[in-house]
Formats: C-alpha cells, structure tokens, sequence
C-alpha cells in the first residue's frame, strides 16, 4: 500500500506520477518484484510528509504498475492503470512500508431502464460539459464515454471531471455504480451551471470590449463580476456631488454645477467630452466658494508691521490703516482697489505683502507686463480645446480664500491687439460696483471678487486707460529722500545683504557717512534697488576677503576706502561748481525712473535766418516749446537789447545733450526761453540754479507734474535752487521737510521773474507794451551795454 497527494485514482484509469518518499520508494520497489500491484489511497492533508493510517482515506484503489522509470534525482516515475476500489481493513508498516488488507467489492449491475436513462443523462451532461470546458479535447472525450458498463463510465467521467479531491475521494467511495451515476449528474449540473455563468459573463464582456480597450474591458469585467455577486460599487457621482454640496457655492452655481454632473454621469468614460465635462466640476471645485482668512483687525499691530517691513511712506501706511478702521466699524465692506504709482525700486510690490502680512490674508500676484489677450484675465470659452480660466480665477484658486490681497503688477505695461484689450477686461474686475458678479469665460458663472483687496502697480499713470484708472484709488509713490535712503539701508538692505553673502555683523562696520557716500557717487535713482546692489556688491568682496584672511577678521568701510570695493566714483556733483556759461541753462524733467537733470543749449551762428534747429532727439512736445519760446523771445526782443529782425541774420541751434536717449514732455518751456535769452544777450546763466516750468506766448509760466521727483534730482546733482512755476507752491505739501529746508525755492508767475533770477546781470525791467505799440516801440539804446550780436 503507497498513501498519494494531489490525485485521486480511479479504476480503469491511466495515470502518470512521481514517487519520492523512502516509505513510497521501497512500497514501489516490493511491488515490482511481486506481481506489480499496489494499492493507492489519498492523503487526507498534502503537506504532511510522514503521513499515518489516520491521514489516509480509507478508501482507495488497486492498481497496475504500467511503467517504471528512476530519475536522476533519486524519484521514481510510474504509469499506474486502476483495476478496482477497496477498502482498507487493516495497516502496518512493520516492513518499513505500508502493507493493508483490503477488502475488494464487485458489484455487479443489470442495465435496466433506469440505469440506462440515468447512464444516457450522464453522457448527455458530459457532452455539454465538454463543450463549454476548454481544456478538454471534444472527439477524445466522448469516445471515452461511449461504453455500455455503467461503473466504467462512472469511473471514466469523474476522472475527467475539474473537480476539488474531497468532491473526486465522495466519488470513489461510491461502489454502487447506479448510487454513482446519480451523484456524477448532480455534479455535472452544478460544474455546466458555473461554466454557463462563466461564458454569459465572457460574452457580455467581449461584447463591450468591441468598442473600448483593454482598460474598459478589465473594468466592465469587473462590473459584470460584481453583478453577478449581488455587490455594486460605491459611485464616484456620489462623491463629486457630497463635494458640491459641501463647497458653499451661491445656489445658481449649484444648480449648474449638479446639471454638468448629471450630464456626465451619463457620458462614456473614454469618450472627450467627458474629460471637458469632469475638468470643469474640477474648476468649479477648486476655486473658493466660501472659506476666508480670519482677518486681522488690530491696527496697532498692523501699524507695527508697516513700520518693521516700509521706512516711510506715511501716506501710504496711512491710507491702509484708515482700511482696517473701516473694516471694524462697517461689517462687510466693499474690497478697497489700491494703485501705487512711482519710480522702479521704490517698493510698490513689497507694500502689498505688507498689506497681506498687516490684516493676516493671503497674498497672490499677477503680472500683467506684456500681457496681449483678453483670456488671460476672463479665461477661456468651453469650445476651445485646453480651456483654461483666465489668471484672475486661477490666482483665487492658488490663494484657496475668498479675500485675499490680490496684486496686479504693472498695469500699466499691458497691450493690446487682435486677442482683445485686456485692460478693458479688467474694468469689471476693478469695479467694486460689479466684481460682486465676475463672470469667467470658462465657468460662466457669477462669482464674488467684492471681498479682494486689489493692489495695482505702476511706474506711469498715462498709459493706463482713463476708465480703469477711475476704478482706482491712486497712490503715488515718490523717491526718497538722502536721509530716507540712508536709514533703508542701515535698518533693511544692510541685514538683508550681509545675510544673503554669509557676513556677521561683526565682520562688517558700514557707517551712515559711507551709506551716504555710495547713496551720492554710486548711485542716481528714485527708489533703492541699485543703492542695495552696490551694498551687496561690497558684502561679496568682504566674503571673498573672509575665505581668504579668516573669519575672525573686521573689515571697517569708510567714505575713503569705499573706492576700493566699488571702483571709481559713478557720478559727481560737479554742476553747482561749474563755471557759469552763456546759452547753457540746467533743467529738471520727469522720467519714469523719477527727476533727472536734463541741460539745455543754444548757440547763435551767421546765417540766413528761419526756424530754429533742434537736436537731441525731442519729442513733439518738447519741439513745440521750443518755438514758442522763440516767440516769447522775439515778443521781447527790444526788451532784450535786439533788434526786431534780428533773427533775420542769424540760425539758432537748439540742443539737449544724450542725444541718443528720446526726450519729450510739457516742462521745458521756460528752461529753452532762458538758453535763447542768454545766447542772444550774451548774458551767462548761473549754473547753480535749476529750472522747470511751461510757458505761454505771453510769457506766463504754466504749472508743472512730479515736483517731488524734480526737486530730489536737483539735490541729487548737488543743485540747491530752483525756480518752480508759482501754481505749485500749494503742491510743497507733498514735499519731505527736510528737502523743503535745504533747497532755496523761487516761485515765478513770468519768464521776465525767471531770467532776474538765472541771469548773472539783471536786464531792465520789463512793461508789457500794447499790441499795437509792439511795431512802433523803439529798441534801448546801446547804453545799457546789450548787443544785438
């Protein structure tokens, strides 16, 4: 007797093995030396090696050893053919393998009517079996059957049958053939259900995998498998509408958002509009709907942040904590729309993360320099593919609340052109009568932009749109001041420099006089972004300096040494000290960058007279106070000392120096009167003195813009007076006290004021004649030592 695994044997059965065990192996070898006959019975449990007579079922099968062969590994494998079943009736092994008395039963039965009908019921389920079983061979199968012994065609089907090894051993235990027949066809009903079950769902699979891939086909197949189970799936559509629900979105929005998940739902999933359709729930999703930042309404605190973050700029911090006032006496507001307008590096962009940092909101910023295209702002239609939101949307959802400070940088530097105006776009953004109700391309739904704080930059006011710039609350900007300058370098620019080069405090000493000194030979600028570019400049060689010396080292800047970390002196305040000169007058102007100092000159040559020459690439502005400065000059020419037709004779050259740079704007009137004036009376103009102002054929002196800007250019240059229009002495207001204390201010309403003023000789004074005395009023005599030429 030999205990097997894994296989039942049945009778009249070929079945091929592999024998292993020593127990096993000398069973086998006593077997083949006797008469070839062995009897198998089946392990209870596989894994046990040594099995004993209680792991073993007690019935089993004798059969006859076909083939034997030993395999190099030391195992044996045999060809056993079944010959009839028996039952164990005794065990030992006290020959070092099992021997078993076994009692053998032949049943022997008549084929009557209700053993044939139950055989051709067997046969019949076999052949559906074998049908829908694809690992069984059709035409070798039902040869098999084909027998009239109905325990041989039990035995013969059970062997053939995919079937567990308890279901196989309850079938060998059967030695009834008829008892047999009957289980077999139980069997075989329950085996061709599950295949059935197993092919509807093949075919319902198949079927839709016609039209989809691989993807949906593993997916369906696992929707039809949990059909047939009684499971279902819990709905992603469930999800996306808790999410809806929850978001806080206006109840118009809602019910928009709840159509496009309806639709969806009943979209294919690999079809495109379904991805168009489940990005714009994602959209609608993403952006903000309800959730704020609690804001901070502690103005002392806030206060004391605008101070630690801004050095000046009273009029701005104020503006922002007369916001927070509000915002704690009103309840809900409308979101203030803010636009700073000054010179680059006067720390426009830095104001709105103070802002942001001052009432405890988020901060997002949008550039708008370059931007062309209207769908940058209100975003894209649906029916474009790669729709997106316009950035406005898209910077809400990056801030992830409904009222954050939203900065749109450089306003002023949009175009326009083919795609739209973008500016225009902005108009209802702006608007705080109508950004309550924005409406995105995309989305193309209401949402509230009321509760923002908008915060625009700009360098110029006069680029942007009139309309936008009503929207606004302007804020302008003005360059600082020496002293100003000197304070955000020691309390900001110093720390943050020496910090980003990797020097302590103790390797560096900078005293207010060097900072003075780069601020006057290094740097000419309204804001400070090149004032902390040279103090970083002087952190990296002192660095390099500690790499090489040691660190423990102290490296004192003073205004003697600084040359020697910054080169050579960039500018000098040589104007003030220059010799006066005639037909050289000093001007002030207004640049984006802030004032500068802009001269002016004129030179009379021998000629054949007409309109004057211009040079100095000038504006049309700029070309039209110059002719009407010779017209004010030729209206006053025997006021002069010049003959009425002296221009007749002569060619005058006008000249602004850096003639590659394009100049042009409405304050150089006065400053090309006065190089005329002095070119033609030969009379020299103080150099240290400056002037800006427009004037009128009648010699009025009109008023002038950026007076701040102007004034901190001529301190710059080292010029310490300047004659201003007399229109903008309301406008000193504006002007830091300490400036006002150390220029020397004359305010003119006349050009005949002006030239009393610049010119190193005063002329006569000057009456205004009639019209008609203008032709007839005598020229002064040459007494009053004044030549024509």
């Amino acid at each position: 007797m030999m205990p097997i695994r894994d296989v039942v044997i049945f009778p009249h059965m070929m079945t091929p093995f592999v024998v292993g065990r020593d127990t096993s192996v000398r069973a086998l070898e006593a077997a083949l030396a006797a008469d070839r006959r062995i009897f198998l019975a089946t392990q209870h449990d596989a894994t046990i090696d040594d099995p004993k007579p209680v792991d073993i079922f007690q019935t089993g099968t004798i059969v006859n050893i076909v083939q034997s062969l030993k395999l190099p590994d030391g195992n044996i494998k045999v060809l056993v053919e079944g010959q009839e079943r028996a039952r164990i009736m005794e065990m030992n092994d006290a020959a070092g393998y099992y021997r078993a008395t076994v009692k053998v039963s032949r049943w022997q039965t008549e084929v009557t009517p209700a053993v044939e009908t139950a055989m051709q019921k067997v046969t019949s389920l076999f052949e559906q079996y074998v049908k829908l079983c694809q690992s069984l061979n059709y035409e070798t199968m039902i040869a098999a059957v084909r027998i009239e012994d109905p325990a041989r065609l039990t035995d013969t089907v059970a062997a053939n049958l995919q079937l567990s090894i308890e279901e196989k051993q309850e079938i060998l235990e059967l030695f009834d053939p008829l008892e047999r027949l009957n289980r077999i066809a139980d069997v075989l009903d329950i085996e061709i259900e599950k295949l059935n079950m197993d092919r509807s769902i093949q075919t319902r699979v198949k079927r839709q995998m016609e039209r989809a891939q691989k993807e949906y086909y593993l997916n369906e197949k696992i929707k039809a498998i949990q059909k047939e189970l009684g499971r279902g799936e819990k709905s992603e559509w469930d999800e996306l509408k808790k999410k809806i629900d929850n978001s806080g979105m206006p109840k118009e929005v809602h019910e928009k958002a709840l159509a496009e998940l309806k639709k969806l739902e009943l979209m294919p999933p690999m079809s495109a509009e379904s991805t168009v359709s489940r990005n714009y729930l994602d959209w609608m999703l993403a952006v903000p709907w309800r959730k704020k930042s609690k804001e901070i309404k502690n103005i002392e605190r806030a206060e004391k942040i605008l101070n630690e973050d801004h050095y000046g700029l009273e009029k701005v911090k104020e503006r922002i904590l007369e916001f927070l006032a509000v915002r704690q006496l009103v309840k809900n507001p409308k979101g203030s729309i803010l636009c700073f307008v000054g010179p680059p590096g006067v720390g426009k962009t830095s104001l709105g993360m103070s802002i942001a940092r001052a009432t405890g909101r988020k901060f997002v910023r949008m550039s708008l320099g370059g931007v062309r295209d209207e769908a940058e702002i209100r975003g894209h239609r649906r029916t474009y593919i790669g729709a997106l939101p316009g950035q406005v949307l898209q910077m809400m959802k990056k801030a992830g609340t409904k009222n954050p400070v939203f900065m749109l940088d450089e306003i002023d530097k949009m175009a326009s052109d083919f795609r739209g105006d973008p500016a225009s776009a902005l108009l209802e953004v702006l608007d705080p009568e109508q950004n309550h109700s924005f409406v995105d391309h995309y989305l193309d739904v209401d949402y509230d932009l009321s509760q923002v704080f908008f915060v625009a930059t700009s360098n110029v006011l006069h680029s942007i749109p009139a309309a936008l710039q009503d929207r606004m609350e302007v804020i302008r900007l003005h360059g600082y001041t020496e002293p100003e300058k000197v304070e955000i370098a020691k309390q900001y620019l110093f720390k943050k420099q020496r910090e980003a080069s990797g020097v302590s405090e103790a390797n560096l000493v900078l005293s207010d006089d060097t900072f003075r000194e780069i601020i006057r030979s290094y740097t000419r600028e309204a804001g400070v972004r090149n004032l902390e570019r040279e103090i970083g400049n002087v952190c990296r060689k002192v660095a390099r300096k500690l790499v090489k010396d040691g660190r423990n080292i102290k490296v004192e800047i003073t205004p003697e040494n600084i040359n020697e970390y910054l080169g050579v002196q960039k500018f000098r305040d040589t104007l003030a000290h220059e010799k006066n000169e005639v037909g050289l007058v000093t001007g002030l102007a207004w640049t984006e960058a802030g004032g500068s100092i802009l001269s002016t000159e004129v030179t009379i040559v021998d000629g054949k007279g007409g309109k004057p020459i211009l040079t100095g690439k000038l504006g049309e502005v700029m070309q039209e106070s110059a002719q009407a400065a010779m017209t004010v000059v030729r209206s006053r020419a025997p006021y002069l000392g010049l003959p009425r037709d002296f221009y007749r004779s002569i060619d005058i050259h006008v000249h602004v120096p850096e003639g590659a740079i394009p100049k042009d704007g409405p304050s150089a009137g006065i400053t090309m009167a006065t190089a005329l004036a002095s070119a033609l009376t030969k009379i020299p103009v103080r150099r240290d003195i400056a002037m800006t102002g427009e004037i009128t054929l009648r010699g009025k002196v009109l008023p002038i813009g950026g007076l701040k800007e102007k004034l901190l250019a001529a301190q710059r240059a080292g010029i310490l007076e300047v004659i201003l229009p007399k229109d903008n002495e309301k406008d000193l207001a504006e002007v830091p006290e300490n400036l006002r204390n150390l220029l020397k201010l004359h305010f003119v309403d006349r050009i005949d004021e002006v030239w009393a003023i610049a010119f190193e000789r005063p002329l006569p004074k000057y009456e205004e004649p009639a019209v008609n005395d203008i032709l007839t009023t005598p020229a002064p005599s040459s007494e009053s030592g004044v030549s024509a030429h």
